[in-house]
């Protein structure tokens, strides 16, 4: 079937990448993105690695505003009809129809899906609605603030500007990065994790190296299982497992994120309730899938990979995947992370979490730096920069030839 028309769900980095791809592959035809937010595509790892720097003191207006000048991409080339600010509501597999708010429709030969995810709540569907910039904001419990939008991270700015007591929920790399962002605000910030912060993304080993550091410049964390919130006066309150109390004027949650599948739910392309492609992205042949919301095979197993690069790498593979069907190439995944707070920065190329105490650890020049290396059995590994400036390129060698890949090649012989 010749693809004239394509639509894509979705317009953050995956939604984006997947434009420029279908145009790069030679796609002239009629190309339509439908992206929930009303902005054009901004970086979202930037909102809370710069949450409390780069935001400007402005709010987001219709023309995006100063406050999304640190934070925005290049323009987009790819010459898409955008409709942004429209949600899809539904999908008709049969009659290749989506079905967007307000009662609009768009008729697709080829569809993209890359409707990314959004965040979880300690309390869903309950409590009172903030008034935040652009209007109503934030309509989870009481007082419970999440970062997902560029609107998220303007509100949360100007509420930590008077430096209230602060208690984030989730140590996960955006529950750390946060703190991190409040400490250095200057207010009191409290950690609440059900595990030790960055364990589970990480392994012990780098998340030890975090803990003592976040530690060491005030943090207090409290480790006390499944925690909930409850309203508390002008403030808010967490109860954790063991039915310790802890208040704060200020609760972030960062307990993970949900992707955007109910617009799905009557489509039969869900699996046990969640998006699976197969290694060229595609869920039918007129179907593929990236980013977020999709969950794709790798050499651990079929994963949903909530990351930034992730979703660029997946997004380049599906949509030459809707065009070339089974000529296209297959995804090789290797997984690109990192985190930044507490005077540390990580770059990791590798599955994480690692395992024990590295097989390789090379000293920087900078005090404090360091290279390190997970060895695997079949030979890759996971490599890992802790304040040691490395590019990226050089630091996914070590991850798949180890340490001789760094040193210079011998003079050829003559």
């Amino acid at each position: 079937m010749s693809m004239r028309r394509i639509v894509v769900i979705g317009n953050g980095i995956a939604g984006l990448t997947a434009c420029d791809s279908l145009r790069s592959a030679g796609f002239d035809g009629e190309l339509t993105v439908v992206g929930s937010e009303r902005h054009h595509p901004y970086s979202r790892p930037a909102l809370s690695k710069a949450l409390l720097h780069n935001i400007e003191e402005s709010s987001v207006d219709g023309n995006n505003g100063d406050a999304l000048q640190a934070h925005a991409l290049p323009k987009p080339t790819h010459e898409a009809t955008e409709l942004l600010g429209v949600s899809a509501t539904g999908l008709d597999v049969d009659a290749r129809l989506v079905h967007l708010d307000g009662g609009g429709e768009l008729a697709y030969d080829g569809l993209v899906i890359a409707s990314g995810s959004r965040a979880k709540r300690l309390a869903p569907g309950k409590g009172a609605v903030w008034q935040g910039p652009g209007g109503p904001h934030q309509d989870g419990f009481p007082r419970e603030f999440t970062l997902r939008t560029i609107e998220d991270a303007i509100l949360l700015k100007e509420r930590v500007a008077s430096r209230p007591s602060v208690i984030v929920v989730g140590g996960g790399p955006l529950g750390m990065e946060v703190a991190s962002g409040c400490l250095q605000v200057g207010c009191d910030v409290t950690l609440v994790s059900d595990a030790k912060p960055l364990s589970r993304q990480l392994g012990d080993h780098l998340a030890d190296l975090f803990t003592a550091a976040a530690i060491g410049r005030g943090l207090r964390v409290v480790r006390g299982g499944k925690a909930r919130l409850a309203d508390h006066g002008a403030g808010a309150k967490v109860v954790l497992a063991d039915g310790t109390e802890l208040e704060a004027d200020l609760v972030v949650t960062a307990v993970g994120d949900e992707p955007n599948i109910d617009w799905l739910s009557g489509s039969k392309l869900l699996t046990d309730g969640s998006l699976r492609v197969d290694s060229r992205g595609r869920v039918r042949p007129d179907i593929v899938a990236a980013g977020d919301v999709a969950f794709f095979p790798t050499r651990r197993g079929v994963q949903r990979v909530p990351l930034w690069t992730s979703a660029i790498d997946q997004a380049k593979v599906a949509a030459v995947g809707l065009l070339n069907g089974d000529a296209a190439p297959e995804f090789n995944f290797q997984p690109y992370f990192w985190t930044e707070g507490f005077g540390l920065s990580l770059k990791a190329v590798g599955f994480t979490p690692v395992l024990g105490a590295p097989d390789h650890c090379e000293p920087g020049g900078d005090s404090g730096s360091v290279l390190l290396r997970w060895d695997s059995p079949d030979g890759s590994g996971t490599a890992a920069a802790v304040n040691y400036r490395i590019p990226i390129p050089k630091l996914r060698r070590l991850a798949d030839a180890g340490p001789a890949a760094l040193r210079p090649a011998a003079p050829a012989r003559v």
